[in-house]
Formats: C-alpha cells, structure tokens, sequence
C-alpha cells in the first residue's frame, strides 16, 4: 500500500468519531485532524477574551490571534490540541465550551478560518479528519467519507461516561438536552449544516462496538487504498 489517501467522517455529536478517527490513523499511520476540537479551541478563546459573537463577526481579524496545533503524547498515545501554545485538550471538553461551539460554530467567518487551515493540513494526503462538513465542504474530494451516527440516548451515555471517567460530573439529562440541541443546530444551520456527502458510506454505530466499527473501517480505506495501488 504506497498510494495515501484523505480520510472524511463526519456525524452527528458524541457518536465516536473522533475515536475512530484515531484508530484508523494509528493503523494506517496517518494524520488524525480533530475538526471538533478546533471549533472548540476557537469557542474557549472567545469565552477566555470575553469577544461576543457580534463583536467577532464586526471584527473578524481577532481570528489572526489564535494559533492551532496539534501536539502528539507520546505517554498517551495521541494528538492533544493546543491553543496559542498552551494544552488545552481537557478544557476544551468541558461543558462551559460545549454549550457555546454550536453557535460559533455557524458563524461564516470562523468556518472560512478554520476550512483554509484545514484543507492546509490535507493538502499532501494521508489525514484522518472527523467533523460535521469535511467530506462536503472541507474535503469534497477525499477518497474515502464515513458517515456516522447513533441514536442520542446512546450517544449521551457514551458522552456522559466519557464525562465522568475524566473526574468531570454533569447530569445525564443535560448531556442528552445538549446533544439534541447540538443535533438541530448543527444539522440546520445556514453555513456547511451537517450533511451526509452523496458518495459517504453510512455507518450508524448504535450497537457496535469500537472494535467492530474499527475494523470495518479500517477494510474500507485498505480497499480504496488497493484499488488506486493496482
């Protein structure tokens, strides 16, 4: 397998991409982008500077402050994201920036950031990216997009145990109210809603397992990948 090829999952909130994500970019030897955790890093600048989305969509060039990285741990096996230098995978996880990434999230001036830093990152292939638009917007033209989903009690159980192992105590109910939330926002709003591409492969991880959808994702991309090899 020499050929190297760009990887899109997109779907809906806390259904396991970006940990299928990981997977796959590890087994392939890949680069894993978390497309939600850079949404994320923006949303806790704007809290952190206390910049309003009015003031931000007036004054677009405070997005030129903001430097994105994504630094591997080597003790925990996997890319942590960085703002303006600083760790900041756990704090970007909690509830105070989930509330608000949704809304930052669909203003055009942010996406417009964020896609160009992107599509940056894929340009020499071999990128494993999960998101909400990266096989219709970001990577229209990635050789492989999964689409997944599940229902949202499973999700928000998985987001709340999640929540929990990492000493992060929230309320079950309000996890599945920020999901659904999240869910009508994300899949209605005016810039790239959330979608599934035409030629995305669907898969809804309701009662599988990580090793299971793992291992069938990982036979996709090998096919792909074969395919352009022959």
């Amino acid at each position: 397998m020499n050929s190297k090829i760009n990887i899109a999952i997109d779907g809906h909130s806390s259904c396991g991409k970006g940990t299928l994500a990981k997977n796959i970019a590890k087994e392939l030897g890949y680069l894993f982008i978390d497309s939600g955790a850079m949404y994320r890093a923006v949303t806790l600048y704007l809290l952190n500077e206390g910049i309003t989305l009015t003031e931000l969509e007036e004054d677009p060039a405070v997005l030129g402050n903001i430097k994105i990285e994504f630094v591997y741990n080597s003790e925990k096996k996997f890319y942590e994201t960085h703002l303006n230098q600083e760790n900041v995978e756990n704090e970007i996880r909690n509830m105070r920036v989930s509330r608000f990434v949704s809304p930052v999230s669909t203003i055009k001036v942010v996406r417009d950031f964020l896609v160009k830093k992107q599509q940056e990152m894929g340009q020499n292939k071999g990128v494993v990216m999960d998101g909400r638009d990266i096989g219709t917007v970001v990577f229209p033209d990635a050789e492989l997009k999964i689409f997944m989903t599940a229902s949202p009690e499973v999700r928000a159980k998985r987001r709340y145990e999640e929540l929990s192992k990492k000493g992060i105590h929230i309320n079950y109910q309000e996890v599945l109210h920020n999901i659904r939330e999240r869910d009508q926002m994300d899949s209605t709003r005016k810039e790239s809603p959330l979608r599934k591409a035409e030629d995305a492969i669907t898969l809804d991880n309701t009662s599988m397992t990580k090793q299971e959808q793992a291992k069938i994702s990982l036979q996709w991309a090998k096919g792909v990948i074969a395919a352009l090899d022959e």
